[in-house]
């Protein structure tokens, strides 16, 4: 069914600046250094994305219960990210080769002393991936403001080079802007990088532990995992996803 409809005269159209039109800007430093080490980061690793499709229903009526009393305790918001990120931490300390890094010319795989995650940053200056660090000791209530703490050090530009060393794996939301599922780029010397899609509210097949089936309206989410073939195996990948899927499914999360 096509759905699309034409603008009556009352109807507010996007009228787009043409500001840019026939002008050349200079590339910025970090726009440059991003580039390179986007374009060094498929150069390196054989690079494949495997999705998983999640209902987030459960995460979302821990959210509607306790995201206001959560911000007037903690001054941040309670999204899905900080819910994602435990429970990847959980499954990359039962697959501890999507937290390593491979050297092939030294033969040798190097596990880190923990789970450093990387939290993607969209900024006015480009992309940046502050670090936390020892993210499997923290719960969803102080993972929640730790990426809200380093994303708004990103955005306002206060970030040290300190806070963009170390991550061991990285978490990127391109979801907040609405898309649905892309195919991220590994941070090289990591071998895996999760994307978290937007989540949309439709219909879906549930079924029951009797066998029984119904249909009903849940928060579906796609969730991204690119990993280095080097060292990861597709199998390997799909394990990490279906953890992760089935631990925010359950949704037993303390708040």
């Amino acid at each position: 069914m096509n759905t699309h409809t034409a603008h009556s005269p009352t109807t507010p159209t996007h009228t787009p600046s043409l500001s840019h039109h026939g002008t050349t800007e200079r590339v910025s430093r970090i726009r440059a250094t991003i580039a390179k080490r986007m374009l060094d980061s498929l150069d390196t690793s054989a690079q494949l994305t495997a999705t998983v499709e999640v209902d987030c229903s459960a995460i979302s009526d821990i959210r509607r219960e306790v995201k206001q009393r959560f911000r007037e305790q903690e001054g941040v918001g309670l999204s899905y990210l900080p819910f994602i990120v435990h429970a990847a931490v959980e499954a990359l300390r039962d697959h501890p080769k999507l937290n390593a890094t491979i050297d092939l010319d030294a033969g040798v795989i190097s596990h880190p002393d923990g789970e450093h995650v990387g939290i993607a940053v969209d900024t006015p200056r480009g992309l940046l991936v502050p670090v936390i660090r020892d993210t499997a000791t923290l719960s969803v209530r102080s993972l929640a403001t730790a990426i809200a703490g380093v994303a708004s050090r990103a955005q306002a530009g206060k970030l040290t080079a300190g806070d963009l060393a170390g991550g061991t794996f990285t978490v990127t939301n391109y979801g907040s802007v609405g898309t649905l599922f892309d195919t991220p780029i590994i941070n090289q010397p990591q071998v895996a990088i999760l994307g978290t899609g937007a989540p949309t509210r439709r219909p879906a097949v549930i079924q029951r532990a009797d066998g029984s089936e119904s249909i009903e309206a849940r928060d579906m989410m796609y969730l991204s995992l690119s990993y280095d073939h080097r060292l990861v195996d597709g199998a390997d990948a799909a394990r990490f996803l279906g953890q992760v899927k089935a631990r925010l499914e359950a949704g037993e999360f303390d708040v």
